[in-house]
């Protein structure tokens, strides 16, 4: 039976789509299909963008027009036609789903009590409970100045929830659970207390205790980006990085004096309004921005619709600012006006918003709880986004330093800012302390939890070279050759891990594999009883998570080798929750083929059983036996592997190489890794395509790796 929970408010502003997307993560944990559905949207003709960011998360796999009920319009036109027509095409998405998140209109309309009792209404005859959002500012939008507002007491908290209360229970709806949203941080307590005075009083049905949490305000959130005041303003992007119009906007200065007068009045993450005739405050601003001196600006937006000189275009190139400039054709009141009053989108614009406002309802809600109460049961299939989950679940639980070598790579500060905004490790990175923080501040992310280090720091280049030089005096490395090698990002991440100051080392999103576990082969080592590296591939398919092994290290392994591969495999795999049964593929079943490359699998196999007895293992076996239970009860019958394997051990890289991918693109599965094996502290390497995703998967991978290393 599919769940659904309905979440609305007694007003607008209130920060429903905070809730909306926390629930959405927490329903998206525990079930392979969760559906979003929206009752009453603002219009057809202009699409939902809360909606859209809503079904842009990747547990949901629903079109934009099948997850709308009614508008405005129709509800105002005949609110019993719209009800049914909701009802009919909310039928549509619950039948698709496991769980839905179903939620409530606007108050973009009329904003009466008359829309809240129409959404009590809609969720009870959806037959879903509803999940109550109170607003804890005092002007909810009205009055409130790019993030800046007054919150409410907690007694006026508690007054809204007595008005809201009775009209949710005379529609008869069921009250599952209250959340106040945007709370004063220093009063979260008792904003709490206030509402569950409420909330006890009022009878329910059920009988059940109704959860109240509250979360805090965080004016990010709220402020708009850099793309917002794009928006806001109908200006055009000029000049500048377009990545850094997700900056937020924290300020506004009217640039409309001298140059000398302009200059004190700069703030931090400001956005500064230039006259397009002013171009030696627009030079002034650019230089200031760029000197360090200065604070660092959002961005600069040039009002009153005049061209800029072709010698002034020419200079600010030879600038190199990255600094976004937009033109826009207003003037200067109406533009300072529609920059104030222009409110930040939850996750259209920043991923940084994203991050805390899933850190932040993790941190504040009982996910635990709520989808228990809900009655989401815990499903026998684990889905890829399902399985990610458990790794960041896992890697926060036992927090580990991951140390990333490629601090000036902005997908690296990207996911950067996401591990530590959902607490998945701590971190250090390696450039210089200046530079990378400065290019975090240009692209509206926050990494100040992270350490930034520089490789050439005099006090780590010594100690690091004095290390590395006894390591490699077998080699003849000096001192002074050594103090040259480890300002080599992979060299001086590497020894970090080696000397403790780091857990576990993710590096290659601009780097060649072999320059990343060249180190590693060199100073941590190989773990005892393993002879070689090697690597797996963990593929999350549609309903399940399998192991491949090695797909990037070893080109053609011995018949050691294999078993080597195969027992660290294993136990890679046990390391992640998955129950190893092991395949040792070959083009052969048991004991029907005959040849070298058959032989060398069959003595694999054989060592893998006599150095791990107690590891189920199958070999040699072809692939569809080791996979396929109806296969497998032709060719090897009564085997406790065949059929069932979950460990796939191939018996080179170019089989195992191009079999991942061919699984990766035919079958859709999620490919994490390679997942470096057989070192004595974790080291991994990326790809230089990864994505932001990849290397957050990649540290969570590093961080297990380094819990189980210390265990």
């Amino acid at each position: 039976m599919t769940q659904s929970i309905y979440i609305t408010s007694a007003e607008g502003h209130s920060g429903k789509s905070t809730v909306a997307l926390g629930v959405l993560d927490a329903l998206s944990r525990v079930t392979p299909r969760v559906g979003v559905f929206r009752p009453i949207a603002r219009s057809t003709a202009e699409r939902d963008y809360v909606l859209e960011m809503l079904l842009d998360h990747d547990g949901v796999d629903l079109a934009y027009d099948d997850c709308v009920g009614v508008t405005y319009d129709d509800v105002r036109d005949d609110a019993d036609a719209a009800l049914g027509r909701i009802v009919e095409r909310y039928k549509a998405v619950e039948a698709q789903c496991d769980a839905v998140v179903i939620l409530g209109s606007d108050f973009t309309d009329v904003g009466s009590p008359a829309e809240l009792a129409y959404n009590a209404r809609i969720a009870a005859n959806l037959g879903a409970p509803v999940l109550l959002v109170l607003g804890g500012r005092a002007q909810q939008g009205q009055g409130e100045t790019l993030g800046l507002s007054v919150a409410r007491t907690a007694q006026e908290v508690g007054q809204i929830a007595a008005l809201t209360m009775p009209e949710l229970l005379h529609e008869r709806a069921e009250v599952f659970a209250v959340i106040v949203n945007r709370a004063d941080p220093d009063a979260l307590d008792e904003v709490v207390a206030s509402v569950r005075r409420v909330v006890d009083a009022a009878p329910t049905p059920t009988g059940r205790t109704v959860p109240v949490w509250a979360l805090p305000e965080d004016r990010f959130l709220i402020a708009p980006s850099m793309r917002g005041v794009l928006r806001s303003v109908e200006g055009e992007l000029i000049k500048g990085d377009p990545e850094l119009l997700t900056r937020e906007v924290l300020g506004v200065v009217v640039a409309g004096m001298s140059m000398v007068n302009v200059l004190p009045r700069l703030m931090e993450s400001a956005v500064i309004v230039i006259p397009a005739d002013r171009t030696e405050v627009l030079l002034a601003t650019l230089l200031a921005n760029a000197s360090g001196t200065f604070p660092s600006l959002a961005g600069v937006v040039l009002n009153g619709g005049f061209e800029l000189p072709d010698t002034i275009v020419r200079l600010i190139d030879g600038l190199g600012s990255s600094l976004p400039i937009i033109a826009t054709d207003l003037g200067t009141y109406d533009t300072a006006v529609r920059i104030m009053n222009t409110r930040g989108r939850l996750a259209a614009d920043s991923q940084r918003r994203y991050d805390t406002a899933l850190a932040m309802f993790e941190r504040h809600v009982d996910t635990n709880l709520l989808t228990r109460e809900l009655g989401v049961a815990r499903p026998s299939v684990v889905t890829p986004l399902m399985f990610e989950y458990g790794l960041v679940d896992r890697a926060r639980g036992d927090r580990r330093r991951i140390v990333l070598p490629e601090g000036n790579d902005d997908r690296v500060l990207r996911a950067a800012a996401t591990v530590l905004a959902r607490g998945i490790a701590d971190l250090t990175i390696l450039g210089e302390p200046l530079e990378v923080r400065g290019r975090a501040i240009e692209l509206g992310i926050d990494i100040r939890d992270a350490e930034v280090l520089s490789p050439f720091d005099a006090v780590h280049v010594d100690k690091f070279a004095t290390e590395y030089a006894r390591l490699r005096a077998h080699k003849g490395v000096t001192y002074a050759q050594a103090a040259d090698t480890v300002t080599d990002v992979s060299y001086f991440g590497t020894l970090m891990v080696h000397l403790g100051l780091a857990d576990g080392m993710v590096s290659g999103a601009a780097h060649t594999t072999a320059h990343t576990i060249r180190p590693a082969f060199e100073i941590i080592k190989t773990a005892p009883g393993v002879s070689v590296v090697s690597s797996v591939f963990l593929m999350a398919l549609a309903d399940r998570v399998l192991v491949y092994g090695d797909c990037a290290v070893i080109p053609d392994p011995t018949s050691e080798q294999l078993a080597d591969i195969a027992v660290s495999s294993a136990a890679t795999a046990e390391q992640f929750g998955i129950e190893p049964r092991v395949a040792m593929l070959s083009y052969s079943t048991g004991e029907s083929g005959t040849g070298a490359d058959v032989e060398k699998v069959r003595t694999a196999t054989a060592l893998v059983r006599e150095r791990a007895p107690e590891l189920l293992v199958e070999g040699p076996i072809q692939y569809d036996a080791a996979a396929d239970a109806a296969v497998a009860q032709a060719k090897m019958p009564g085997s406790e592997v065949a059929g069932r394997a979950t460990v796939f051990v191939f018996p080179d890289l170019n089989t195992g190489n191009n079999t991942y991918k061919a699984v990766q693109r035919s079958a859709g599965a999620v490919a994490i890794g390679p997942v470096l094996q057989g070192l004595n502290k974790p080291i991994n390497d990326l790809s230089r395509g990864a994505l932001v995703d990849d290397i957050v998967n990649t540290v969570a991978i590093t961080a297990i790796q380094a819990q189980g290393s210390r265990a």
